[in-house]
């Protein structure tokens, strides 16, 4: 069994960063491929990021690409999310997710979500 616990969200101005943390606990969650979603008010939950067991592979969408980079301390079994330049767009709950086999960039591939930490971005 996996458990995720995401922290870090809160209030910020538009142009502003952030950075959320995902706190992993597991026997085996080092071995497993990490990723955040997102989901505004009204609709569906989203692919944002995501990175491989190593850390050595790294997925974005392209909504966010070139401003958010995804990253992992295998010894702090921790993933993270730096957000940088901010958008009002980018208000949401933000979900770390958890995949065994192949790297969450949809929801079927996830095993495991986190229970969200919201994220709002001010214009």
């Amino acid at each position: 069994q996996v458990q995720l616990v995401e922290s870090g969200g809160k209030l910020v101005q538009a142009g502003g960063s952030l950075r959320l943390s995902c706190a992993a606990s597991g026997r085996t969650v080092r071995m497993h491929n990490m990723g955040w979603f997102r989901q505004a008010p009204g609709n569906e939950r989203e692919f944002v990021a995501a990175i491989n067991w190593s850390g050595v592979n790294t997925y974005y969408a392209d909504s966010v690409k070139g401003r958010f980079t995804i990253s992992r301390d295998n010894a702090k079994n921790t993933v993270y999310l730096q957000m940088n330049s901010l958008k009002p767009e980018d208000t949401a709950v933000y979900y770390c997710a958890s995949g065994r086999t192949g790297v969450p960039r949809n929801s079927r591939e996830v095993d495991y979500w986190g229970q969200g930490t919201q994220v709002t971005v001010s214009s």
